[in-house]
C-alpha cells in the first residue's frame, strides 16, 4: 500500500482531515455571513435614505401631526427591517427627535436608548445621550435628567464638539433639581474649560442668580 494510503488509514490523519474540513466549512460560513451583513448594511442605508423626504416633512414646529406620524412610521419600519444595519443608530435618533416633537417623551427616550444600544458613535452618541436627558426634563423629572446629562458630559472633554452644550444642559437640570451648589460648579467649569464661550455673560448671570453658597 502506498505511503498515502497508510497515512489516510491513521486515526491522526483522519482527524486532521476532519478538522481541515471543519475549518473550511467555518470559513465559508463566516464569509457568507460577512457578505450578508454588508448586503444588509447597504439595504439599510438605502432604506433610510428613502425616508429623507417624509422625515423632513414631519420635522419642525410647523409640521402637521399627520406628517409627523407618517415620518415616525417610516423610521420604525427601517428599524424593524434593518435593525442590524449601520443605519439603525441614525434612524433611531431621528425617530426619537420626531417622537419628542410629538410630545411622546417615553417613546422618544426609548428610541434614543436604541440609538445608543445600536452603536451610535461620536456626535450621534452625544446627541442621543442628551436626548434622553431632554425627555426627562420635559417630564419634569429633573433628577433623572441630571443623571442623563452627566452621562452625556462625562464622555466629552473641553476640545470636543458639544462639550459646552452638554455642560450647560447639566447645569440647567441641576438648577431645576434644586442642586444649586452643583449647578454653580458646572457653570464655573464651563467658564474655566471653555473660556472663549460666547455665552459667558449669560452664564455669569445664572451663577449670580443662584442662592449663595452655604458657609
Amino acid at each position: 500500500m502506498s505511503d498515502l494510503g497508510e497515512l489516510l488509514r491513521s486515526p491522526a490523519a483522519r482527524l486532521g482531515l476532519k478538522i481541515a474540513g471543519v475549518v473550511v466549512a467555518v470559513a465559508l460560513v463566516v464569509t457568507a455571513g460577512w457578505l450578508w451583513l454588508r448586503s444588509e448594511d447597504a439595504r439599510g442605508q438605502v432604506a433610510l435614505a428613502a425616508t429623507a423626504e417624509v422625515v423632513q416633512q414631519g420635522e419642525g414646529p410647523l409640521a402637521t401631526a399627520e406628517a409627523r406620524q407618517q415620518a415616525i412610521g417610516v423610521l420604525q419600519a427601517v428599524l424593524a427591517q434593518h435593525g442590524r444595519s449601520s443605519a439603525a443608530p441614525q434612524a433611531a435618533y431621528q425617530l426619537g427627535n420626531l417622537q419628542y416633537q410629538a410630545g411622546e417623551y417615553g417613546a422618544a427616550r426609548a428610541a434614543y436608548e436604541i440609538a445608543l444600544a445600536k452603536g451610535a458613535v461620536g456626535s450621534l452618541r452625544t446627541l442621543s445621550a442628551s436626548g434622553i436627558g431632554y425627555t426627562w426634563e420635559a417630564e419634569k423629572n429633573y433628577a433623572n435628567a441630571v443623571t442623563a446629562y452627566e452621562t452625556a458630559a462625562r464622555a466629552l472633554d473641553a476640545k470636543q464638539f458639544f462639550f459646552e452644550e452638554a455642560l450647560l444642559d447639566l447645569a440647567r437640570a441641576q438648577e431645576l433639581a434644586g442642586r444649586a451648589a452643583e449647578a454653580r460648579a458646572t457653570y464655573e467649569r464651563v467658564l474655566k474649560d471653555a473660556p472663549e464661550t460666547r455665552r459667558a455673560e449669560a452664564i455669569r448671570g445664572r451663577i449670580a442668580a443662584l442662592p449663595p453658597a452655604a458657609k
